[in-house]
């Protein structure tokens, strides 16, 4: 790695682009990939995540990427690595949650800034992913809010819905009771049965 996008070695085999570079993660996830990955909880996806940016999430979670918030681009990428990034890398445990906080300050300071205002759509939604992931009533109705604003998919403003009526009902995600160690109640557990969860 270190080479830039598209750069030949010295045996003639193209490089991958280098991951610590945010331009190239807003392309991995935007131009490489798209729902059909971000949303089916498909291993083979997590593998590819896990193959590329395993050590840049890492960095991520302990804070080394910070410089990254200073640009649009940069914002948006450190919010895919610590929001995003860990439900593929730890699916199905509390370290999946690891970078949610970090990520909601990420994406607030770049709504602050009006960052999110100058990126197309899907793009936008990703920025505001924190504050739907966020146990927090506050976080649900700015994440409603927010999604509101794009007209892309209906189903994007529907998740967001379901997302703040999940929260409204329980004061929490009842589907992460079991990696993060919460006893789970009789009308929790009867909404995981009907719904089945959801990401």
């Amino acid at each position: 790695m270190g080479q830039g996008p598209g750069v030949s070695a010295a045996d003639g085999a193209t490089m991958a682009p280098d991951p610590s570079i945010p331009q190239d993660i807003v392309g991995f996830w935007f131009d490489d990939h798209g729902p059909d990955d971000w949303f089916a909880g498909d291993a083979a996806f997590d593998a590819v995540i896990r193959d590329r940016f395993a050590a840049l999430t890492d960095a991520a979670l302990v804070g080394g990427l910070e410089a990254w918030t200073a640009t649009p681009d940069g914002a948006l990428a450190l919010c895919l690595v610590l929001d995003q990034f860990p439900r593929h890398l730890f699916r199905g445990t509390a370290r999946a949650y690891d970078g949610d906080a970090r990520a909601r300050a990420v994406a607030d300071m770049a709504i602050d800034q009006g960052f999110d205002l100058g990126l197309p759509e899907p793009q936008r939604l990703f920025l505001y992913m924190p504050f739907q992931h966020a146990e927090s009533l506050a976080d649900q109705r700015r994440a409603l809010r927010l999604i509101s604003d794009l007209a892309g998919e209906p189903d994007w403003l529907d998740h967001a819905a379901l997302h703040l009526a999940v929260i409204r009902w329980f004061g929490r995600f009842p589907q992460r009771n079991r990696p993060l160690g919460r006893d789970t109640t009789p009308e929790e557990a009867r909404f995981l049965d009907a719904i089945g969860g959801f990401p």
